[in-house]
């Protein structure tokens, strides 16, 4: 296991993750006193806006940046997958039976464990018919499919995977939640940062985080349970002192109080539970 402690900070208990880590690039803080725990056989998801530092987290957490203040603990490098976001977890130039061995040559996988492990990453994510095509010719979706298999193909202890579904149709979705859950089934402590709340409320728990900060952790159950302030929903924002958005063709109002007469609040669904957490974080400071 590879651990980087710093004076103050006691190892997580509970399997990898970090434990109050801050990471700060020049006058930035990326990362504020920020704790992340990655349990074997569960999926952790990683919410938040642009900037809010999920990917500083994630590459924090497989070894990439190094923390200023906290500790992150995490198997051996060779125990990790780590699945950029975008297409840059795969070689364009190369097909995809040849990424599957290139990579395969880092692990010092061959033989019939390769073959048989190619054999089933490929079926399961409906890549088998397109091993002879380069993956540059591939769809965004069959792309970030590929970069889950490859970054899958040893068995990592730990999975962590930046937004990897970003950008891709509905189907590949669907297809990479099931390659997600398939291997949190077979064991693996997965970490992936997403935009779709839909995927966070899948996950077994839940980080929040808003500039550097985690504003909510827990299961997607409690954070919606907990949602702070007051949500209505209607044709029209609901008063002068409510915060309002869109959603679809109604508009969401909330303010951080309770029920105010007349008011009639919603049930949140993990949307707008991250906004209220936002927008709860954002008074305080006024």
């Amino acid at each position: 296991m590879s651990t980087h402690p710093v004076p103050g900070a006691d190892a997580d208990p509970g399997g990898w993750g970090v434990r109050g880590v801050s990471v700060v690039f020049g006058d930035t803080v990326a990362l504020r006193d920020v704790t992340l725990s990655a349990a074997p056989g569960q999926v952790t998801a990683v919410v938040g806006g642009d900037g809010a530092g999920k990917t500083t987290l994630l590459r924090t957490l497989v070894g990439r940046v190094r923390p200023r203040s906290g500790q992150v603990s995490a198997p051996a490098t060779v125990d990790c997958g780590f699945m950029p976001t975008g297409a840059s977890g795969v070689w364009q130039d190369l097909t995809v039976d040849e990424n599957i061995t290139f990579v395969a040559a880092a692990h010092h996988l061959s033989g019939e464990e390769l073959r048989e492990r190619r054999t089933q990453l490929l079926t399961t994510a409906g890549l088998d018919r397109a091993a002879d095509r380069p993956a540059g010719a591939l769809s965004g979706g069959m792309r970030q499919k590929l970069a889950f298999c490859l970054a899958i193909l040893h068995r990592p202890r730990l999975l962590v995977l930046d937004e990897p579904s970003t950008g891709v149709d509905p189907v590949s979705r669907v297809d990479l939640w099931r390659l997600v859950s398939r291997a949190a089934a077979d064991g693996t402590a997965v970490v992936m940062a997403t935009t779709y709340l839909d995927e966070a409320e899948r996950a077994s728990v839940c980080l929040v985080l808003d500039r550097g900060r985690a504003l909510a952790s827990g299961s997607p159950q409690d954070l919606l349970a907990h949602t702070p302030g007051t949500l209505t929903s209607g044709d029209a924002p609901a008063g002068d002192r409510a915060l309002s958005w869109r959603r679809g063709r109604l508009t969401r109002s909330w303010h951080p109080g309770p029920p105010r007469a007349g008011e009639q609040p919603i049930a949140a669904d993990m949307e707008d539970a991250v906004i209220a957490l936002t927008l709860a974080d954002q008074h305080r400071e006024l």
